[in-house]
């Protein structure tokens, strides 16, 4: 077994037990490799598995946290986790101000606060009628997901729409998921007492992300596609296809959704906007196969709606007034501009870096060799995903999508400046 395994599993052990708390310090990467006798990279590995797998967080300047998934502050002993101000986000994926029309969407909000009516009353556990409706339309021009409106169900974020999916799902334990990233998901899933695998393709619920399958954004192709809806006609397994970036595939053909080509059977598939509007507006959906859909209203009064009505209603009439396609195009045409253009700068600035765009087209994938500690990004002040640092080669996936146009030049400069 690798050493930095070795030391995965005892943090891990300790944690689980409860020997180390939430919101508890462990020990710095540098005070980590003195106690085990072993090199700071082997530490770092380790501690970005325990990262990946939810056990601990990373805060600036600050070391590394025992995290519960819910806060990082404990009564005990009043520890708070506060990141420090990040001068250039390479990492979150966020959004640039300058892509989304705020003034447009605060006309939308301000239509639907004129609807007093109707907001003196609860939402629709649901998700509201018209809206519902128009997503109807939309997901079948955009996707060709046909589905009637009683078959979808809207909620504020794909954890929440999970966790009723989790209460329809009966008679099934185990529930796959592509690699260990979506960490919310996976715990949400052991939560409801799932046992969850990786890239375990006989499981009862598989959980994929077809144009985003890996942290690089790798998309699935459609070979692949048709062999897994064959599988699990063999196995009776339920698919969640979340349908995360598919509005961001630039280098290859868009293949079908996973729930067109079966025709619904056995596939639920989930649509967000927080990508193509701001992550701010938190509205996802689902739609449901017939089954489970009959399931959800015959149990509707276990479940409260989480989405604002005011948001939802105006967003109904956002898409309905066509605004979502110009700012689906606009965004794409936006980021992919950026994209090439960070790709080109970087390329100059760092020839000896390997360098890819992803087929999404928003992330770049590189990788250089490196023997510096890893936070030389924080004293840079950029935030980046680390996939690996391993044998003194390290690889990075860079989102500029948070970066102005103006701002890239100086970007590069911190990355550089921290990388060399």
């Amino acid at each position: 077994m690798k050493k930095y395994i070795e030391i995965y599993n005892h943090f891990k052990e300790l944690i689980q037990s409860k020997q180390l708390k939430s919101g508890e310090k462990i020990p710095s990467v540098r005070k980590a490799a003195d106690i085990f006798s072993v090199s700071k990279t082997t530490i770092q590995n380790a501690y970005f598995e325990l990262q990946a797998d939810g056990y601990i967080i990373s805060s600036e300047k600050s070391g590394y946290f025992v995290c519960d998934n819910i806060n990082l502050k404990t009564q005990d002993n009043n520890i708070v986790i506060n990141k420090k101000d990040i001068k250039y986000d390479l990492k979150s994926g966020d959004a640039d101000k300058e892509c989304f029309d705020i003034a447009l969407w605060q006309r939308y909000i301000k239509s639907a606060l004129r609807q007093q009516e109707r907001l003196l009353s609860y939402g629709d556990v649901q998700g509201e009628a018209d809206l519902r409706e128009t997503l109807c339309q939309y997901i079948a021009q955009k996707r060709n997901v046909s589905a009637s409106p009683d078959r979808i169900v809207i909620g504020a974020g794909v954890n929440s729409l999970l966790g009723i999916l989790c209460s329809l799902i009966k008679g099934r334990k185990t529930v796959s998921f592509p690699d260990k990233s979506f960490i919310n998901g996976i715990s949400l899933f052991n939560d409801y007492g799932f046992e969850v695998g990786i890239k375990n393709k006989n499981a009862d619920i598989i959980y994929v992300s077809p144009s985003h399958m890996t942290s690089f954004g790798s998309v699935m192709p459609i070979k692949r596609r048709i062999e897994l809806l064959n599988h699990i006609k063999t196995t009776s397994s339920i698919i969640i296809e979340d349908d995360f970036d598919s509005d961001f595939v630039y280098q290859s053909k868009p293949a079908p959704a996973l729930y067109a080509l079966s025709g619904g059977k056995n596939v639920v598939y989930m649509g967000s906007f927080s990508n193509v509007l701001v992550p701010g507006i938190r509205i996802s959906f689902m739609v449901l196969t017939e089954e489970l859909a009959a399931e959800f209203h015959k149990n509707k009064e276990r479940f409260a709606q989480t989405a604002s009505k005011t948001e939802q209603i105006a967003l109904c009439g956002y898409i309905r007034d066509g605004h979502i396609y110009s700012q689906t195009r606009k965004i794409r045409r936006r980021y992919t501009e950026k994209t090439k253009i960070f790709y080109n700068e970087l390329k100059k600035e760092i020839p000896s870096a390997q360098l890819s765009i992803s087929e999404n087209g928003i992330n770049i994938r590189l990788i250089i060799d490196f023997e510096k500690d890893i936070s030389v990004f924080e004293d840079n002040q950029i935030s980046v995903y680390i996939r690996s640092y391993e044998n003194g080669v390290l690889k990075l996936i860079l989102i500029p999508s948070a970066i102005p146009k103006e701002e890239i030049k100086n970007a590069i400069f911190a990355l550089k400046n921290a990388l060399l």
